[in-house]
């Protein structure tokens, strides 16, 4: 009997088909990028681990990703990988124009300083306060210069006429949108909107997203009633809390059957906080405290100092004063950079923080537990592949947020 039931507790964590979905952060860029990503990396991961990986269309279904074929560990797996795309309402939040911006830069700094929220974030990581703070001052060092040409101009038409100084004025605006078109080099106007997104609900979902994250759950209980092994949920960024919210309400609704595949949920680089920190974040940390309890999943959080833009090993939920008694979830691991990455490849990324924060889900040339294309394509389950593991010792635990409510 005991050999029948370890027998099926193996059978449990092998996997033959697996089904991931991945939920990207807040990124205007087409899915097909993410899909050339896994590409790249998976070929340079293949060669340092002896992967073997080959990719194709994906069949069936209206929504974007890729089929995976492979042999990992010995074994043959096959992988279907969707995105779960919101880059539309990304790219609508982010149409808006220069006056705009630069309102949404004053309610953004308002949202989270009048709440408190700038100065306990400050206290968890610096890293990604800065991150936040840099479009902030940016934007304004960019209107500096906006005002210094137009000074300048003002001088010059003034030697004209003195009542054509103020025409030096109309300057302003296509200094600026200069900037704004050379923003793919510094990110600036990008972050801006980013943080803009959650400022402006105070930690709430715009309707826009919550009709998106009830499709994302009818895709995910699709999957769960398929023939997959696993199914696996992969959240990057922004996209770890939307993971976190898609779960909980699928197993809150009894759509996580118990004889289905194993069904896994994997943050990747999260900022949780700097959402679940806002007053009326109610539906996130209610979510958070409900899913930390569950066992019909695993949850593996990974992340690392090295990432200037997450809140690493921060767990999500202590964090957010929402853990409740006998929590489980999630396991808070790190990446560990300085050491999965050779130091000649540290210092090529070291300084390209927007890079790094992208690293979990490309190779590493020294890889240790965390191999990102194992644990999408390989045989076996996060739980078994994580089994035993132990937490990071440098987690950060202590409840911190000044909201803990998870109702209005």
């Amino acid at each position: 009997m005991q050999a029948a039931t370890a027998e099926a507790g193996q059978d449990r964590a092998r996997v033959r088909r697996r089904h991931v979905f991945y939920i990207p952060g807040y990124d205007p860029i087409p899915p097909r990028r993410y899909r050339e990503l896994y590409r790249r990396e998976a070929a340079a991961q293949a060669a340092v681990s002896g992967h073997e990986i080959a990719l194709a269309p994906l069949h069936g279904g209206a929504r974007f990703g890729w089929e995976v074929a492979a042999r990992i560990e010995g074994e043959a797996v096959e992988a279907r990988v969707e995105v779960l795309v919101w880059s539309d309402i990304v790219k609508a939040s982010m149409a808006q124009g220069i006056l705009a911006t630069y309102g949404q830069l004053l309610r953004t700094a308002a949202a989270y300083i009048l709440t408190g929220a700038l100065f306990r974030l400050m206290r968890l990581r610096k890293g990604p306060v800065i991150a936040a703070l840099y479009p902030v001052g940016f934007l304004l060092a960019q209107l500096g210069v906006a005002l210094l040409v137009a000074w300048g101009l003002g001088r010059a038409l003034a030697l004209w006429q003195p009542w054509a100084a103020w025409g030096g004025l109309l300057a302003v605006p296509p200094v600026l949108e200069g900037f704004r078109r050379m923003d793919g080099r510094f990110f600036a106007w990008y972050l801006m909107h980013d943080y803009a997104f959650s400022a402006r609900w105070l930690g709430a979902n715009p309707p826009e997203l919550e009709a998106r994250l009830a499709v994302f759950a009818d895709a995910v209980a699709k999957a769960l009633s398929g023939g997959s092994d696993e199914v696996l949920v992969v959240g990057h960024s922004s996209g770890a809390h939307l993971a976190v919210s898609v779960l909980a309400d699928l197993i809150r609704a009894g759509r996580v059957p118990e004889s289905g595949p194993q069904l896994s949920l994997l943050s990747l680089g999260q900022v949780v906080p700097m959402v679940s920190f806002l007053p009326r974040a109610w539906r996130l940390r209610a979510d958070l405290a409900y899913l930390s309890m569950r066992d019909e999943l695993f949850w593996l959080d990974v992340t690392a100092p090295g990432d200037g833009c997450a809140f690493a090993l921060c767990d999500p939920v202590a964090v957010s004063g929402v853990a409740p008694e006998g929590k489980r979830w999630p396991l808070v691991i790190s990446a560990a950079f300085t050491q999965t990455l050779s130091e000649e490849r540290w210092r090529a990324l070291r300084w390209r923080f927007f890079r790094l924060h992208f690293q979990y889900l490309c190779a590493f040339d020294r890889p240790g537990d965390y191999d990102y294309f194992a644990i999408t394509a390989g045989p076996r389950t996060l739980a078994a592949r994580f089994a035993g593991r132990a937490p990071s010792p440098a987690r950060i635990e202590r409840a911190t947020s000044g909201y803990r409510s998870t109702a209005p």
